[in-house]
Protein backbone atom coordinates (compact mmCIF):
# COMPACT_ATOMS: atom_id res chain seq x y z
CA UNK A 1 0.00 0.00 0.00
CA UNK A 2 1.43 3.40 -0.97
CA UNK A 3 2.10 6.04 1.68
CA UNK A 4 -0.62 8.32 0.23
CA UNK A 5 -3.12 5.48 0.35
CA UNK A 6 -2.10 4.62 3.91
CA UNK A 7 -2.62 8.19 5.07
CA UNK A 8 -6.03 8.30 3.41
CA UNK A 9 -7.14 5.05 5.10
CA UNK A 10 -5.74 6.22 8.43
CA UNK A 11 -7.62 9.54 8.22
CA UNK A 12 -10.90 7.76 7.56
CA UNK A 13 -10.23 5.27 10.36
CA UNK A 14 -9.46 8.03 12.88
CA UNK A 15 -12.77 9.75 12.08
CA UNK A 16 -14.69 6.50 12.48
CA UNK A 17 -12.75 5.73 15.67
CA UNK A 18 -13.85 9.08 17.07
CA UNK A 19 -17.47 8.26 16.22
CA UNK A 20 -17.32 4.91 18.01
CA UNK A 21 -15.79 6.43 21.16
CA UNK A 22 -18.38 9.23 21.19
CA UNK A 23 -21.17 6.65 21.00
CA UNK A 24 -20.63 5.97 24.72
CA UNK A 25 -20.20 2.21 24.32
CA UNK A 26 -16.74 2.19 25.95
CA UNK A 27 -15.00 0.16 23.19
CA UNK A 28 -11.92 -1.84 24.09
CA UNK A 29 -8.73 -2.03 22.08
CA UNK A 30 -9.55 -5.61 21.10
CA UNK A 31 -13.01 -4.62 19.89
CA UNK A 32 -11.66 -1.68 17.89
CA UNK A 33 -8.95 -3.78 16.25
CA UNK A 34 -11.53 -6.33 15.15
CA UNK A 35 -14.00 -3.68 13.97
CA UNK A 36 -11.47 -1.89 11.77
CA UNK A 37 -9.67 -5.07 10.75
CA UNK A 38 -6.25 -3.93 11.93
CA UNK A 39 -3.81 -5.10 14.60
CA UNK A 40 -4.12 -4.04 18.22
CA UNK A 41 -0.79 -2.21 17.86
CA UNK A 42 -2.25 -0.13 15.02
CA UNK A 43 -5.28 0.79 17.13
CA UNK A 44 -3.04 1.81 20.02
CA UNK A 45 -1.08 4.08 17.64
CA UNK A 46 -4.38 5.57 16.47
CA UNK A 47 -5.39 6.24 20.07
CA UNK A 48 -2.08 7.99 20.72
CA UNK A 49 -2.58 9.94 17.50
CA UNK A 50 -5.96 11.11 18.79
CA UNK A 51 -4.39 12.32 22.01
CA UNK A 52 -1.37 13.99 20.42
CA UNK A 53 -2.72 15.42 17.16
CA UNK A 54 -6.27 16.29 18.16
CA UNK A 55 -5.67 16.72 21.90
CA UNK A 56 -8.57 14.35 22.55
CA UNK A 57 -9.55 13.99 26.24
CA UNK A 58 -9.32 10.24 25.82
CA UNK A 59 -9.44 8.12 28.99
CA UNK A 60 -9.67 4.42 29.81
CA UNK A 61 -12.35 3.11 32.17
CA UNK A 62 -11.01 -0.04 33.85
CA UNK A 63 -14.38 -0.97 35.30
CA UNK A 64 -15.97 -0.97 31.81
CA UNK A 65 -12.80 -2.08 30.04
CA UNK A 66 -13.07 0.56 27.36
CA UNK A 67 -12.25 4.07 26.16
CA UNK A 68 -14.29 7.26 26.57
CA UNK A 69 -13.98 11.04 26.38
CA UNK A 70 -13.77 12.81 29.72
CA UNK A 71 -15.29 15.81 27.93
CA UNK A 72 -18.50 14.49 26.28
CA UNK A 73 -18.69 17.56 24.01
CA UNK A 74 -15.41 16.73 22.26
CA UNK A 75 -15.38 15.52 18.66
CA UNK A 76 -12.87 15.56 15.84
CA UNK A 77 -13.36 18.68 13.77
CA UNK A 78 -12.45 17.35 10.38
CA UNK A 79 -13.63 17.97 6.87
CA UNK A 80 -12.93 15.42 4.17
CA UNK A 81 -12.81 16.87 0.68
CA UNK A 82 -12.97 14.47 -2.22
CA UNK A 83 -10.81 14.98 -5.27
CA UNK A 84 -13.84 16.18 -7.21
CA UNK A 85 -14.82 18.66 -4.49
CA UNK A 86 -11.28 19.99 -4.25
CA UNK A 87 -11.16 20.42 -8.02
CA UNK A 88 -14.42 22.39 -7.86
CA UNK A 89 -13.16 24.69 -5.12
CA UNK A 90 -9.79 25.27 -6.74
CA UNK A 91 -11.49 26.02 -10.06
CA UNK A 92 -14.01 28.48 -8.61
CA UNK A 93 -11.43 30.55 -6.78
CA UNK A 94 -9.67 31.96 -9.88
CA UNK A 95 -13.09 32.57 -11.43
CA UNK A 96 -13.85 35.00 -8.61
CA UNK A 97 -10.84 37.09 -9.59
CA UNK A 98 -12.89 38.72 -12.35
CA UNK A 99 -14.71 40.66 -9.61
CA UNK A 100 -11.57 42.41 -8.39
CA UNK A 101 -12.86 45.67 -9.82
CA UNK A 102 -16.05 45.61 -7.73
CA UNK A 103 -16.86 45.75 -4.02
CA UNK A 104 -17.76 42.08 -4.35
CA UNK A 105 -14.06 41.32 -4.08
CA UNK A 106 -13.94 42.35 -0.43
CA UNK A 107 -17.29 40.64 0.19
CA UNK A 108 -15.96 37.37 -1.23
CA UNK A 109 -12.89 37.66 0.97
CA UNK A 110 -15.02 38.23 4.05
CA UNK A 111 -17.20 35.26 3.18
CA UNK A 112 -14.16 33.04 2.71
CA UNK A 113 -12.75 34.25 6.02
CA UNK A 114 -16.03 33.41 7.77
CA UNK A 115 -16.07 29.98 6.15
CA UNK A 116 -12.47 29.44 7.23
CA UNK A 117 -13.38 30.37 10.81
CA UNK A 118 -16.30 27.95 10.74
CA UNK A 119 -14.13 25.13 9.44
CA UNK A 120 -12.32 22.93 11.92
CA UNK A 121 -8.63 23.22 12.64
CA UNK A 122 -7.92 19.92 10.97
CA UNK A 123 -8.95 19.66 7.34
CA UNK A 124 -8.18 16.42 5.53
CA UNK A 125 -8.03 16.47 1.75
CA UNK A 126 -8.65 13.33 -0.26
CA UNK A 127 -6.24 14.43 -3.02
CA UNK A 128 -2.61 15.46 -3.36
CA UNK A 129 -3.11 18.36 -5.69
CA UNK A 130 -4.34 21.92 -5.92
CA UNK A 131 -5.71 22.86 -9.31
CA UNK A 132 -3.18 25.15 -10.93
CA UNK A 133 -3.90 24.09 -14.48
CA UNK A 134 -7.11 26.11 -14.89
CA UNK A 135 -6.85 29.75 -15.91
CA UNK A 136 -9.73 32.13 -16.56
CA UNK A 137 -9.28 35.02 -18.99
CA UNK A 138 -11.82 37.78 -18.44
CA UNK A 139 -12.48 40.96 -20.36
CA UNK A 140 -10.88 44.17 -19.04
CA UNK A 141 -13.50 45.63 -16.73
CA UNK A 142 -14.04 49.18 -15.40
CA UNK A 143 -13.72 50.13 -11.75
CA UNK A 144 -16.90 50.57 -9.70
CA UNK A 145 -16.98 52.79 -6.64
CA UNK A 146 -17.86 50.68 -3.58
CA UNK A 147 -20.19 53.31 -2.11
CA UNK A 148 -22.16 53.54 -5.35
CA UNK A 149 -22.36 49.77 -5.59
CA UNK A 150 -23.70 49.33 -2.07
CA UNK A 151 -25.99 52.38 -2.16
CA UNK A 152 -27.75 51.19 -5.32
CA UNK A 153 -28.54 47.82 -3.79
CA UNK A 154 -29.84 49.50 -0.65
CA UNK A 155 -32.03 51.92 -2.60
CA UNK A 156 -33.53 49.04 -4.60
CA UNK A 157 -34.41 47.25 -1.39
CA UNK A 158 -36.07 50.27 0.27
CA UNK A 159 -37.52 51.52 -3.06
CA UNK A 160 -36.19 55.07 -2.91
CA UNK A 161 -35.25 57.33 -5.81
CA UNK A 162 -31.57 58.01 -6.38
CA UNK A 163 -29.78 60.98 -7.88
CA UNK A 164 -26.36 60.81 -9.51
CA UNK A 165 -24.06 62.36 -12.08
CA UNK A 166 -23.75 60.23 -15.19
CA UNK A 167 -21.46 60.21 -18.19
CA UNK A 168 -22.84 58.36 -21.20
CA UNK A 169 -20.56 56.51 -23.59
CA UNK A 170 -20.45 59.32 -26.18
CA UNK A 171 -20.31 62.34 -23.84
CA UNK A 172 -17.40 64.15 -22.23
CA UNK A 173 -19.39 65.83 -19.48
CA UNK A 174 -21.51 64.45 -16.67
CA UNK A 175 -25.23 65.22 -16.37
CA UNK A 176 -27.64 64.77 -13.47
CA UNK A 177 -29.98 61.77 -13.44
CA UNK A 178 -32.92 61.03 -11.15
CA UNK A 179 -33.85 57.38 -11.31
CA UNK A 180 -36.16 54.88 -9.63
CA UNK A 181 -33.85 51.83 -9.43
CA UNK A 182 -35.56 48.56 -10.36
CA UNK A 183 -32.88 45.94 -11.02
CA UNK A 184 -29.11 45.47 -11.12
CA UNK A 185 -27.87 43.26 -13.94
CA UNK A 186 -24.41 41.79 -14.49
CA UNK A 187 -23.50 40.96 -18.07
CA UNK A 188 -20.09 39.39 -18.65
CA UNK A 189 -18.61 41.19 -15.66
CA UNK A 190 -20.16 44.57 -16.48
CA UNK A 191 -22.75 45.93 -14.04
CA UNK A 192 -25.86 47.84 -15.06
CA UNK A 193 -28.82 49.51 -13.40
CA UNK A 194 -32.26 49.22 -14.96
CA UNK A 195 -34.68 51.87 -13.75
CA UNK A 196 -37.20 54.59 -14.50
CA UNK A 197 -35.67 57.89 -15.61
CA UNK A 198 -37.45 61.01 -14.32
CA UNK A 199 -35.82 63.11 -17.03
CA UNK A 200 -36.80 60.84 -19.93
CA UNK A 201 -40.04 59.46 -18.45
CA UNK A 202 -38.98 56.01 -19.60
CA UNK A 203 -37.06 52.90 -18.54
CA UNK A 204 -33.32 53.34 -19.09
CA UNK A 205 -30.11 51.39 -18.55
CA UNK A 206 -27.13 52.89 -16.72
CA UNK A 207 -23.61 51.54 -16.31
CA UNK A 208 -22.53 51.57 -12.66
CA UNK A 209 -18.94 52.49 -13.48
CA UNK A 210 -20.09 55.74 -15.15
CA UNK A 211 -21.87 57.06 -12.07
CA UNK A 212 -20.57 59.43 -9.43
CA UNK A 213 -21.91 61.61 -6.59
CA UNK A 214 -24.80 59.24 -5.94
CA UNK A 215 -27.33 60.06 -3.21
CA UNK A 216 -30.57 58.51 -2.04
CA UNK A 217 -33.49 60.96 -2.11
CA UNK A 218 -36.32 61.16 0.38
CA UNK A 219 -38.73 59.94 -2.26
CA UNK A 220 -40.20 56.45 -2.47
CA UNK A 221 -41.63 54.65 -5.48
CA UNK A 222 -43.39 51.45 -6.50
CA UNK A 223 -42.49 49.31 -9.48
CA UNK A 224 -45.48 49.24 -11.89
CA UNK A 225 -47.35 45.95 -11.82
CA UNK A 226 -47.09 45.61 -15.59
CA UNK A 227 -43.30 46.07 -15.60
CA UNK A 228 -41.39 43.13 -17.06
CA UNK A 229 -37.61 43.15 -17.05
CA UNK A 230 -37.60 40.87 -20.10
CA UNK A 231 -39.13 43.73 -22.15
CA UNK A 232 -35.86 45.64 -21.81
CA UNK A 233 -33.19 42.95 -21.69
CA UNK A 234 -32.63 39.52 -23.16
CA UNK A 235 -31.42 37.17 -20.41
CA UNK A 236 -29.88 34.92 -23.05
CA UNK A 237 -28.18 37.56 -25.15
CA UNK A 238 -27.60 40.88 -23.47
CA UNK A 239 -28.75 44.23 -22.22
CA UNK A 240 -29.24 47.46 -24.15
CA UNK A 241 -31.47 50.47 -23.89
CA UNK A 242 -34.29 48.83 -25.83
CA UNK A 243 -38.04 48.62 -25.55
CA UNK A 244 -39.02 46.79 -28.73
CA UNK A 245 -40.73 43.51 -29.41
CA UNK A 246 -38.48 40.50 -30.02
CA UNK A 247 -37.47 40.06 -33.65
CA UNK A 248 -36.57 36.77 -35.31
CA UNK A 249 -32.89 36.65 -36.25
CA UNK A 250 -31.89 34.23 -39.03
CA UNK A 251 -28.23 33.56 -39.81
CA UNK A 252 -26.31 31.21 -42.06
CA UNK A 253 -22.80 30.28 -40.91
CA UNK A 254 -20.10 28.98 -43.21
CA UNK A 255 -19.01 25.35 -42.78
CA UNK A 256 -15.61 26.59 -41.59
CA UNK A 257 -17.18 27.44 -38.20
CA UNK A 258 -19.95 24.84 -38.12
CA UNK A 259 -18.61 22.89 -35.11
CA UNK A 260 -18.17 26.10 -33.11
CA UNK A 261 -21.78 27.13 -33.77
CA UNK A 262 -23.32 23.69 -33.29
CA UNK A 263 -21.63 22.92 -29.96
CA UNK A 264 -23.08 25.94 -28.14
CA UNK A 265 -26.48 27.09 -26.98
CA UNK A 266 -26.51 30.72 -28.09
CA UNK A 267 -30.08 31.52 -27.10
CA UNK A 268 -32.94 29.89 -25.20
CA UNK A 269 -35.22 30.22 -28.26
CA UNK A 270 -32.69 29.08 -30.83
CA UNK A 271 -33.17 26.69 -33.73
CA UNK A 272 -29.86 25.33 -34.94
CA UNK A 273 -29.25 22.80 -37.70
CA UNK A 274 -26.52 21.77 -40.10
CA UNK A 275 -27.24 21.74 -43.80
CA UNK A 276 -26.02 19.11 -46.29
CA UNK A 277 -23.25 21.43 -47.54
CA UNK A 278 -21.88 21.81 -43.98
CA UNK A 279 -23.25 25.29 -43.38
CA UNK A 280 -25.27 25.94 -40.22
CA UNK A 281 -28.62 27.69 -39.94
CA UNK A 282 -29.22 29.51 -36.65
CA UNK A 283 -32.29 31.47 -35.63
CA UNK A 284 -33.54 32.99 -32.38
CA UNK A 285 -35.75 35.83 -31.17
CA UNK A 286 -34.38 38.85 -29.32
CA UNK A 287 -35.04 42.55 -28.77
CA UNK A 288 -31.32 43.25 -28.47
CA UNK A 289 -30.47 44.37 -31.99
CA UNK A 290 -27.29 46.25 -31.01
CA UNK A 291 -25.93 43.30 -29.06
CA UNK A 292 -26.83 40.98 -31.93
CA UNK A 293 -25.07 43.26 -34.42
CA UNK A 294 -21.86 43.31 -32.37
CA UNK A 295 -22.01 39.54 -31.88
CA UNK A 296 -22.60 38.81 -35.58
CA UNK A 297 -19.76 41.06 -36.72
CA UNK A 298 -17.18 39.08 -34.78
CA UNK A 299 -17.66 36.25 -37.28
CA UNK A 300 -16.68 38.48 -40.19
CA UNK A 301 -17.24 36.84 -43.56
CA UNK A 302 -18.16 33.48 -42.01
CA UNK A 303 -21.79 34.48 -41.48
CA UNK A 304 -24.59 35.66 -43.73
CA UNK A 305 -27.56 37.60 -42.35
CA UNK A 306 -30.78 36.18 -43.77
CA UNK A 307 -33.18 38.25 -41.64
CA UNK A 308 -34.14 40.83 -40.52
CA UNK A 309 -33.25 43.45 -43.16
CA UNK A 310 -32.53 46.13 -40.53
CA UNK A 311 -29.83 43.98 -38.97
CA UNK A 312 -28.25 43.40 -42.38
CA UNK A 313 -28.34 47.15 -43.10
CA UNK A 314 -26.83 47.99 -39.70
CA UNK A 315 -23.91 45.63 -40.28
CA UNK A 316 -23.35 47.05 -43.78
CA UNK A 317 -23.27 50.59 -42.40
CA UNK A 318 -20.83 49.62 -39.66
CA UNK A 319 -18.60 47.87 -42.21
CA UNK A 320 -18.66 51.02 -44.36
CA UNK A 321 -17.48 53.09 -41.39
CA UNK A 322 -14.70 50.59 -40.72
CA UNK A 323 -13.48 50.91 -44.30
CA UNK A 324 -13.58 54.70 -44.11
CA UNK A 325 -11.49 54.70 -40.95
Amino acid sequence: MSSVREEKVKSLRIIRLDEVIRSGTYPSGKYLAKKFEVSRATIMRDIEFLRDRYEAPLEYDFSRNGYYYSDPTFFIQSVMLSEGELFTVSTIMPLLEQYKNTPLESSFKKIMEKISMMLPDQVSVDAAFINEEVKFISDPLPEIDSEIFETIFRSIKIKQTIKFDYRSISRQEYSVRNVNPYHVICQKGNWYLLGYSHENHDIRVYTLSRMKSLEVLDQTFEIPKDFKMEDYIDPSFGIWNNNIQPIKIELLFDKSVNTYILERTWHATQECRQNEDGSVYLSFETNQMQETQHWVMQFGGSVKILNPPQLRDAVKEEARKILEN
